[in-house]
């Protein structure tokens, strides 16, 4: 398997490309995300950036008026490049201390979380976001992430 990870980081943020590249890795990993991967070759970029550009893009696109955690934008051409992840450092970092964990972890699962819906998975209803939710906790338990109690529903399991 071959793949390009682009990481771009428009604000400071404490975590290396090399981390979260790391952490979208393990999740391709995961047999049941491995098969959701086609062709072999496959690439995204994830962007790291602030509410503003969260909630101009979730304005624009999802019609909702409110900066968001993470947003992710499918390529939809069924090609090698599965599309574009944008997650907020602030809203990571937030998030973080609300449920009292690493700003690396909330990161980390935002990337995943993100990276599943490339995918096409989604949490629309309870079966699906359990789903989400287990791959998520597995990849993260893979790379040395433990989100804290409360933040995923099978984190608590």
């Amino acid at each position: 398997m071959s793949e390009r990870i682009e990481i771009v980081k428009v604000v400071k943020a404490p975590v290396s490309p090399e981390e979260i590249r790391r952490v979208v890795l393990a999740a391709a990993s995961v047999p049941e995300i491995a098969r959701l991967l086609k062709p072999p070759e496959w690439g995204l970029a994830l962007r790291i950036s602030g509410d503003r550009e969260l909630h101009r893009l979730n304005l624009r696109f999802l019609g909702e008026d409110h900066p968001t955690d993470v947003l992710s934008f499918p390529s939809g051409d069924g090609g090698a490049h599965l599309g574009d992840i944008i997650i907020s450092w602030p809203a990571a970092q937030r998030q973080a201390v609300e449920f009292g964990h690493p700003a690396s972890t909330e990161l980390a699962l935002l990337a995943v979380h993100g990276l599943l819906h490339l995918l096409g998975l989604d949490h629309v209803g309870s079966r699906e976001e359990n789903e989400m939710n287990r791959l998520t906790v597995m990849v993260l338990a893979e790379t040395g992430h433990r989100p804290a109690l409360g933040r995923l529903a099978l984190a608590d399991a």
